[in-house]
Parts: structure tokens; sequence; C-alpha cells
């Protein structure tokens, strides 16, 4: 069993910048990825950025530019750099890490952008 846990949420201004950690704990065996999703409310789920076990990485179009994923294999720890936030990225974000054929959920971290 995998545990995921993500932190570094919060409220900021636009323009400004948070950094989301995901760490991952428990049994993993072989390569990973990691994506990290987001949802605000009454809208669906987004994909934000993926992260494969090589290091290759590819972000939703709404936010290349500004954030960032990166790992830290380790420390089995996934991180997302977001910055010149806008009130748009106000959402609830979660990571999800693949592991062969499972897949786990961490419970998310809010962030809200607001002035």
């Amino acid at each position: 069993q995998v545990q995921l846990v993500e932190s570094g949420g919060g409220l900021v201004q636009p323009g400004e910048s948070l950094r989301l950690s995901c760490a991952a704990s428990g049994s993993i065996f072989g390569p990973y990825a990691v994506t990290w999703y987001r949802q605000a409310p009454g809208k669906a789920r987004e994909l934000v950025a993926v992260i494969q076990n090589g290091g290759s990485t590819n972000y939703a179009d709404s936010v290349k530019g500004r954030f960032t994923i990166s790992r830290d294999n380790d420390k089995n720890t996934v991180y997302l750099q977001m910055n010149s936030l806008k009130s748009e990225d106000t959402a609830n974000y979660y990571c999800n890490l693949i592991n062969g054929p499972k897949s786990y959920w961490g419970r998310g971290t809010q962030v809200t952008v607001s002035s």
C-alpha cells in the first residue's frame, strides 16, 4: 500500500508563488509516474502536470511557463512549483501516483488565489 500526502497549499494573492509537495510512503516497487490534478468547485477535475519516472514532464496549456513539476526520488516526493498564480488557479490540488497496475491518490491541498 502507498500513502500520498499533499502539502503546501494556502491563500496567496495573484502573482505570488506556492510550492506544493506530494510525499509518498509505503511499498513502491519499480518505476512510477506522478500527476498533479486540480478541481475547483463545480468544475471537472483537470490534469495540471505529470512527471514520468525518467523525469520527462507534461503540462496543461493553462499552466505552461508558470508551473514546474519536479521529483526527488530519494525522498519519494514530487513538487509543483507554481509561479505567477492567477485567481483561476484556485482549486484543490491532488497528486496521483501510478506504480505498475496500481493507482494511488492523496486527499489534496487547497490553493486559493485571491486579492
